[in-house]
């Protein structure tokens, strides 16, 4: 073959194999922090149970959930997670209930206001009743045993008999909401009798 055919062929190929090269590697395009694909939404997508969940015998169990008798189910902190900063001394005394208030206990699997309990409710009531601008929230808590939804649903229960009694006692019911954490919030963590009867608790805050 001629030299000079030889040499235009390899500059050929040379010339050809470049612009292939260069428009193979086309610079990746970068989604903008505004772009979406496929409706996520930076992955801190929560489902939260529907009315319809087992969670909740009157289906409140979704986040900020209510309906006209001022229930809602799981779904915000208690706002007065700070008192699990307290003493060990003062949350078995207090639980998360606020300063003026005091924790009504449950026993095991029991939603019912126990006759032992109901001097608490009476005296959480008077409180009330004596200062008739607060409003409060009653927490419903449960122990570790039995499954979630169980729990959720009998922490709701406990929670709704303390807020019946103080009505029946004359508090207006528009003054107590009520939220179950069922056993998700548990105050005291060693898995023994005693921790467990602390954990089956409704608290009174104050909002």
């Amino acid at each position: 073959m001629n030299p000079m055919i030889r040499s235009a062929i390899v500059t050929t190929a040379l010339l050809t194999s470049l612009a292939l090269l260069s428009t193979g590697c086309s610079k990746k395009s970068v989604l903008s922090p505004d772009s979406s694909s496929s409706g996520m939404t930076g992955g801190n997508n929560i489902n939260y149970p529907d009315a319809d969940s087992p969670y909740s015998e009157s289906g409140l169990a979704g986040e900020e959930s209510m309906d006209n008798s001022g229930s809602q189910g799981m779904g915000n902190l208690s706002i007065n997670s700070g008192e699990d900063m307290q003493s060990e001394e003062y949350r078995r005394t207090h639980g998360r209930s606020s300063i003026n208030f005091s924790p009504v206990y449950f026993d095991f699997d029991q939603a019912g206001v126990a006759s032992d309990m109901q001097t608490i409710v009476s005296s959480n009531a008077s409180y009330m009743k004596d200062n008739p601008d607060s409003v409060v929230v009653i927490e419903g808590n449960c122990d570790e045993r039995g499954t979630n939804e169980y729990n959720l649903a009998l922490g709701e229960r406990r929670a709704i008999n303390v807020k019946e009694y103080m009505v029946n006692l004359g508090v207006l019911p528009q003054r107590i909401r009520t939220v179950s954490y069922g056993e998700e919030r548990p105050l005291f963590t060693d898995s023994n009798e005693l921790d467990w009867a602390q954990n089956r608790r409704a608290d009174t805050i104050l909002e």
